[in-house]
């Protein structure tokens, strides 16, 4: 284990059950519910806020990559975690003060992380503001399961490495298919939903 990571980790679980108020707004934000609906809610917003032709077009584009990237995310982790399984804290270290549930899958690369920055990523090419944002949500995620003892810092870095690149690749694979791509966008355009 690396000491930088177990020393985050130790850090920052250790200031868990000092203040009810932070660790119960932990528990909430470690979810598994809050955070991947706020990025679903961010593409959706995507998909229907842009004005004028073009940039509906391209925010329609990004959605799209963001949900297939989103998905390849989740493949991509399960793939890593087939190859390496790293323990998560609370199964390495003795002094982690567990605030949340004992999941069974190792911990690096940190999945959520990875579902939130494939969104980010996707949001950032619509729009960079708005990019900043979901990117923030996602590390605030991460940030806050170190805090409950389910990840190492290092995993919240590996999520997000794991969710932007897989964006990146998901563009090529859109681009192959792009006549696909811009036939399903017609189809939601003639039923109103885009």
């Amino acid at each position: 284990m690396n000491p930088i990571d177990r020393e985050i980790v130790l850090w920052l679980n250790g200031l868990s059950g000092n203040v009810a108020l932070i660790d119960d707004l932990a528990r909430i934000i470690a979810t598994d519910y809050v955070m991947p609906l706020v990025f679903s809610l961010a593409m959706f917003g995507m998909w229907f806020s842009a004005s004028g032709a073009a940039a509906r077009a391209k925010a329609h584009y990004w959605v799209l990559v963001g949900i297939t990237s989103i998905g390849m995310s989740n493949v991509g982790v399960v793939l890593i975690n087939v190859a390496w399984k790293r323990d998560r804290p609370y199964v390495a270290l003795d002094e982690i003060e567990l605030l949340f549930y004992r999941a069974t899958d190792p911990s690096f690369p940190a999945n959520p992380v990875a579902i939130g920055f494939a969104a980010g990523s996707a949001a950032w090419m619509v729009n960079r503001k708005f990019g900043y944002w979901v990117f923030g949500a996602a590390l605030v995620y991460g940030l806050s399961r170190v805090y409950a003892g389910v990840f190492y810092p290092s995993d919240i870095l590996g999520g997000a490495a794991v969710g932007i690149l897989i964006t990146w690749g998901s563009t090529y694979i859109h681009r192959i298919f792009q006549p696909l791509t811009n036939l399903f966008i017609r189809l939601t355009r003639g039923l109103a939903l885009g």
